[in-house]
């Protein structure tokens, strides 16, 4: 029994320190799941108002879920305090299941996040595996007075630290620096215009017209197929007609709604993406509340104009964003939903260098000076 408790502690062990660091590569991917989450709940009627309040702070959680499921995994290995961390194990993947179980059952959810976008997985296949890992979990915590530790305590005190203190450093770096593995659709090397299209083979969602009439005081529905023997206008009172989906497809663009309008609200988009050589693209979120990035941008754009390459601002809040850019000549104010700069800026703001629609290079605000480098070295 102890060898198989030890078995059971290594793989929940190794599976949570996997989890943790795909997610703390990318801890604003998690925060944009928590709020999808908090959005549908609120729009479900589930207290709106607090919902809509937990979106400013789903940053937080994001950054204390991923180290939390770090430092557990490797108190768990190490077998230290597991009278207190069993029962920390058990809310958590008891929290995990039902968000797994909810975005299943839901129909909601393409992908829970549970490994963030490098390794996306299916609601189901997501509620699954968190089933399995709640019966492991519970082999933990039924026999956790029988777990010792395997170093000495102040070893494994000075592991949980320094677990904690790296993935601490580590996610602040990726916010600042974008995550080291870039698995998003809008990473060095793909085309955006390519990425805007449908894979070949996708499967589209099908659906069937429902009827809904009314038929005595009740309300009955049905398709053109299975129309009632005794239909009649007299009997059968219209209410209305809608889509039924029937089977869930998978005919959707890895790049979605990425729409980029003038200020006067014509649609540049495929003539921008569409244009030859070099275009450099600067996306804002709302509005990044700083202006420490500005002078190196100003420096950027000065090596982009020598190069002769034309730059485009790209963000939902042009108004408030218009005014960084008063006293910089050269320089291309467009509109874009908010949800494909969310994807395509994992820092604000971000900078891309393109040619042709392909994703040359991309940097975040806090290495502006190695995109300098980098255009000072393009040919003309």
């Amino acid at each position: 029994m102890k060898s198989l408790i030890t078995v059971v502690r290594f793989i929940v062990g190794i599976l949570f320190i996997f989890s943790g660091l795909v997610k703390a590569n990318d801890p604003l991917g998690l925060a944009y799941k928590m709020q999808e989450f908090f959005e549908i709940w609120a729009q479900s009627g589930f207290l709106p108002g607090l919902m809509h309040g937990l979106n400013d702070y789903a940053l937080a959680f994001s950054i204390i879920m991923i180290t939390f499921e770090i430092v557990a995994g490797v108190a768990v290995i190490v077998g230290w305090r597991m009278p207190l961390f069993s029962w920390l194990l058990l809310l958590l993947i008891l929290f995990f299941t039902f968000l797994t179980g909810y975005a299943y059952l839901s129909g909601k959810f393409r992908s829970c996040g549970c490994f963030g976008d490098c390794i996306p997985l299916t609601p189901k296949a997501s509620f699954i595996k968190d089933i399995f890992l709640t019966l492991f979990i519970l082999v933990i915590f039924l026999y956790r007075k029988k777990i010792k530790p395997g170093l000495p305590a102040f070893l494994s005190v000075s592991i949980i630290i320094i677990s904690t203190i790296i993935t601490l450093w580590f996610q602040g770096h990726v916010l600042k620096h974008l995550p080291l593995a870039d698995c998003l659709p809008f990473q060095k090397g793909n085309s955006i215009p390519e990425k805007m299209k449908i894979p070949a083979g996708a499967v589209p969602d099908s659906s069937v017209i429902t009827f809904v009439y009314e038929k005595g005081g009740q309300t009955v529905e049905f398709t053109s197929d299975n129309f009632p023997d005794d239909f009649d206008d007299s009997i059968y009172h219209f209410v209305k007609r809608y889509d039924k989906l029937i089977r869930k497809g998978n005919a959707e663009a890895p790049i979605k709604d990425f729409v980029l309008t003038t200020l006067s609200g014509n649609d540049t988009t495929q003539a921008l993406l569409a244009a030859p050589g070099k275009t450099g693209l600067l996306f804002i979120k709302d509005n990044p509340g700083t202006e420490q990035w500005l002078n190196h941008f100003k420096e950027l754009q000065t090596a982009l104009q020598q190069k002769q390459i034309p730059v485009y601002v790209i963000s939902n809040n042009t108004d408030e964003v218009s005014g960084y850019f008063t006293n910089i000549p050269g320089v291309t104010l467009l509109k874009c939903d908010v949800v494909p700069i969310k994807t395509a800026a994992r820092a604000n703001p971000s900078f891309y260098l393109l040619n042709n629609g392909t994703i040359l290079n991309k940097w975040s605000y806090a290495d502006f000076d190695e995109a300098i480098e980098t255009v000072n070295a393009q040919s003309n």
